[in-house]
């Protein structure tokens, strides 16, 4: 699934592609699971002449910023993503392969073209991702139900801690409730544990205000070392988690020759090292 690093690489490519221009004309599919029963007619008389002043984006929710409202909003789901002409495709680990070099792009949802020629489009080829109209998207569900975004707005330590304990769930699964921590998806929180040496399956309420400051310090730099990689996984450092978590091996091993085990925990396949994690 797309996590903050990859919505927000995203972001930036929406914001080079339709920052300052005009849409000049929309094709979307009559999809109502991802439209929310929005038909097209409607989404074109609702884009097509405005001007996109902006893209901005909370957690893994998506906006573009219009010079009047309503304002498309965007979420990838387990899949989705944005693509153009020129841009090579993200590939997800658990993604479908996509061939660059094709235009329109497989499973699109929603393409724009703009009044200096560019192009963006939308793909999901799971049906899980969502478009809609909002007139104010930061003010309205679902962006104003969202928690902190740990890339743009992190609590301070003391309030990070008294968010950490005024939950009653185990750390992973309240790592991954949006309404706690926007954008943190399963491999982001399970590198954010297995850096800070904390058991996923450890009540929140029962870290320490140290370890609470340990888990927020990793938090904060794995989504700042990803954000500046722009998602591409090949430049995250070769110690992290993350190139070793995937597939449920059984001899699965970090670099430092830790095993990883595999857990279910809130329904969601959870790696970590219980030689490293308390």
């Amino acid at each position: 699934m797309p996590e903050l690093p990859e919505v927000e690489r995203g972001r930036r490519l929406a914001e080079a592609v339709a920052a300052g221009r005009r849409i000049e004309r929309v094709w979307c599919t009559g999809d109502p699971l991802v439209f929310d029963g929005v038909a097209p007619r409607d989404w074109r008389e609702a884009l097509e002449g405005r001007r996109v002043e902006a893209a901005r984006r909370w957690g893994k929710q998506l906006w573009f910023v219009l010079d009047r409202p309503p304002h498309p909003l965007f979420h990838f789901g387990m899949a989705g993503g944005f693509k153009t002409p020129a841009s090579t495709p993200l590939q997800l680990k658990s993604g479908p392969r996509e061939d660059a070099a094709v235009w329109p792009p497989r499973f699109l949802k929603i393409r724009l073209r703009f009044d200096d020629g560019g192009e963006l489009a939308m793909t999901d080829g799971r049906r899980l991702g969502r478009i809609l109209l909002r007139d104010d998207p930061q003010g309205e569900p679902p962006v104003a139900r969202l928690g902190f975004d740990p890339f743009l707005a992190m609590p301070p330590p003391k309030r990070f801690s008294e968010l950490i304990r005024a939950r009653g769930a185990n750390v992973k699964s309240l790592l991954l409730d949006q309404s706690f921590s926007a954008g943190v998806g399963n491999w982001i929180a399970d590198e954010a544990l297995y850096q800070a040496r904390i058991d996923p399956r450890r009540h929140a309420a029962s870290l320490t205000d140290a370890e609470a400051r340990r888990l927020r310090a990793r938090l904060a730099a794995i989504v700042k070392r990803a954000v500046d990689a722009n998602a591409d996984d090949a430049r995250y450092p070769r110690t992290w988690l993350f190139h070793r978590r995937w597939g449920k091996r059984a001899d699965a091993l970090t670099t430092r020759g830790e095993r990883i085990e595999h857990l279910t925990i809130g329904g969601r396949t959870t790696a970590w090292v219980p030689a490293a994690q308390h």
